[in-house]
């Protein structure tokens, strides 16, 4: 691989083999519902807790992108997830059964893009197999950066809708079955902090739009 500008080229192109998307039901109910490998009417998944819930689609994305790419845990180098709760521990809880060596990441609305940027350095650097992915539930990031739902607050015209679902990728050195449709990444750029003050945490989409304009230009 090679720096230029702050963006990494990468020399092997590492290859996504296999990937998977699960979500709620309120996401099934929009524009992209063709698009998900699974839709869940439970977003409690049968649990007992929204957070284990949220574990639950993650742990579901990663068997069915394995599944997809044709490999299984024991084939995994690493696997890189994060989420939008304390220490990852919706990841870490995802996780516990697969005995995949872990690499917990926090990116916020950047997660998933982080861990697939990990995996593909990882790969390159001389890593077979990796998997990145992540995961948020409406209701436990509600909990973690706002008010439970039972608090009962009202909701402001500017308050995004955290996404209940989870998405997972396996990357490799290269496909079993070489093709000239297969998803390679060629190159990944790492962004810088760009904070401009926005102090309404109702107002993500403000707080994050500079990070977009400082790319683009």
């Amino acid at each position: 691989m090679f720096i230029k500008n702050k963006t990494v080229f990468f020399d092997t192109q590492p290859v996504i083999t296999g990937s998977a998307g699960v979500v709620g039901k309120k996401e099934g109910e929009g524009p992209l519902r063709n698009d998900f490998d699974m839709i869940f009417e439970d977003t409690t998944m049968g649990k007992e807790s929204f957070e284990l819930a949220e574990s639950a689609m993650l742990h579901d994305s990663i068997i069915r992108a394995l599944s997809n790419a044709g490999r299984s845990p024991s084939d995994v180098d690493f696997v890189m997830t994060g989420d939008l709760l304390d220490q990852c521990v919706g990841s870490a809880f995802a996780l516990k059964d697969l005995q995949i060596p872990f690499i917990g990441m926090y990116g916020a609305c950047s997660t998933m893009a982080l861990t697939l940027a990990s995996c593909a350095m990882f790969v390159d650097g001389g890593a077979k197999c990796c998997i990145g992915g992540a995961s948020s539930h409406f209701c436990s990031s509600e909990r973690q950066f706002r008010f439970p739902l039972e608090y009962g607050g009202q909701r402001p015209p500017t308050a995004q809708w955290t996404v209940t679902g989870a998405g997972s990728c396996v990357v490799e050195q290269q496909g079993a079955n070489s093709a000239a449709d297969e998803i390679r990444i060629s190159a990944v750029h790492i962004g810088t902090i760009t904070d401009l003050g926005i102090k309404d945490a109702n107002n993500m989409g403000a707080a994050m739009a500079p990070v977009h304009v400082s790319m683009d230009s």
